[in-house]
């Protein structure tokens, strides 16, 4: 976008603020528009496992305009603070909170190429952004001038501190199958019919989703891990001197992460944007360069992550409303104890079964990984090298036969030159 923008004549400057004032919005839009979804599914789906009708009458039958109708009063409600409060501290926390998790949004694709800033390093950024959230927690429970609230903070603190570890250890598993951090060439490797999924990779990788997503829930503070607001205590743990707007904030973070968790685990185990069927390569269409079936297979693929995503979202309220909550020692030593050896054996295992089935017990099937071209090999104005511009070549074809031999000839020829050359 900003090179289109150069194009009539822009200043290089304005182009690339205008292209990241509008990603911004859009990923702000996908953030806030998702809470509005989700907080009334959740109300839906707690309504029919416990049996009830759940919102019937604001917007229609269905209740559609319900969560609209508590922004609205959340709006209306008076912004208190405790007098002994942290004024600045306290107004920060809920902002630190929503930003940590609008920021991880930053790298994290919704399709091939349409992501906010692709990065070499896009898992880690978006692990490590992710965790920054606990910081406006702390925040909450520090500045509120409440006990409640400080040992409600410091609950979530430990929690989500002691997940990061199992967490981590499942991501670098799919990083170690694909050779990079790259997540768009991530989920370009999963390309395909679903087999080629990690998921169904190995039997450690398929063990490895599921302290995945256990650990995900845990690390969004969802039941039943979310010991820092529990209910049973009668307060709401970090943020039980919040109110209004402020309070809300807290809850989009929430939402927020929760799909951002979601589509990782889309990315990273169940293809990412890739269908469990090929439809756009079984219809012939391909996402070159100023080409409108570039378009439809991005939108296509764009359709596969937020479903894929908005599934994950569905799950953990489905696991909110049906399991109950643990004690902060069931907590703790579920992920000392359990998720962080499981995922350390079923990585030792997934290092094992790359070296005895490199190209696992259907090798047929699995795209050998020198087909997919790494993320951070790229030309000038961030296009990778060799492709046009405007858009981005996703497979480098392999050399064959004569191309290959050629090839290696003149690789032999430029290395025997550079080791002629005496150093200056």
């Amino acid at each position: 976008m900003a090179e289109f923008l150069i194009g009539f004549g822009l200043p290089g400057w304005l182009a690339w603020t205008v292209a990241a004032l509008v990603a911004a919005v859009l990923l702000l839009n996908v953030i806030a528009g998702g809470a509005l979804v989700f907080i009334w599914a959740e109300r839906k789906i707690a309504a029919r496992i416990q049996d009830r009708l759940g919102p019937t009458r604001t917007g229609g039958r269905f209740g559609w305009l319900q969560s609209l109708a508590d922004g609205i009063k959340l709006l209306a409600k008076e912004d208190l603070m405790p007098e002994d409060a942290d004024g600045l501290l306290f107004r920060m926390a809920p902002y630190v909170s929503f930003c940590a998790s609008f920021c991880a949004f930053i790298a994290l694709p919704f399709a091939f190429d349409v992501v906010g800033q692709r990065l070499n390093v896009g898992v880690f950024f978006v692990v490590a952004v992710l965790g920054l959230e606990v910081f406006g927690v702390i925040l909450a429970g520090y500045a509120s001038a409440s006990k409640w609230s400080l040992f409600g903070a410091m609950r979530e603190a430990a929690q989500v501190v002691s997940y990061e570890v199992p967490l981590g250890m499942c991501v670098v598993l799919p990083v170690m199958l694909a050779g990079t951090m790259d997540l768009v060439t991530i989920g370009e490797k999963q390309s395909g019919w679903f087999i080629n999924w990690y998921l169904f990779h190995d039997p450690f990788t398929f063990v490895v989703f599921w302290v995945y997503v256990t650990c995900a829930v845990a690390s969004v503070n969802r039941a039943p891990f979310d010991l820092a607001e529990a209910e049973s205590e009668l307060v709401a743990g970090f943020h039980t001197e919040y109110s209004g707007l402020r309070w809300s904030f807290f809850f989009m973070a929430e939402y927020g992460s929760m799909f951002l968790v979601s589509a990782l685990a889309a990315v990273l185990f169940l293809g990412g944007w890739n269908g469990p069927i090929p439809v756009a390569q079984l219809l012939g269409l391909s996402d070159g360069t100023g080409d409108s079936a570039a378009y439809a297979v991005r939108l296509l693929g764009l359709a596969n992550l937020l479903g894929k995503a908005t599934l994950g979202v569905l799950l953990m309220m489905w696991i909110r409303w049906t399991l109950p909550r643990l004690r902060i020692d069931q907590v703790m030593t579920t992920c000392l104890k359990y998720c962080t050896p499981i995922a350390a054996v079923m990585f030792a295992g997934a290092m094992l079964w790359q070296l005895l089935l490199p190209g696992g017990l259907l090798p047929g099937f699995s795209r050998p990984a020198g087909e997919i071209r790494e993320g951070w090999l790229e030309g000038p104005g961030g296009r990778p090298a060799g492709s046009a511009a405007g858009g981005q070549e996703r497979v480098k074809e392999p050399l064959r036969g004569s191309q290959a031999q050629s090839a290696a000839e003149a690789g032999a020829g430029v290395d025997s030159g550079l080791a002629t050359r005496s150093p200056r």
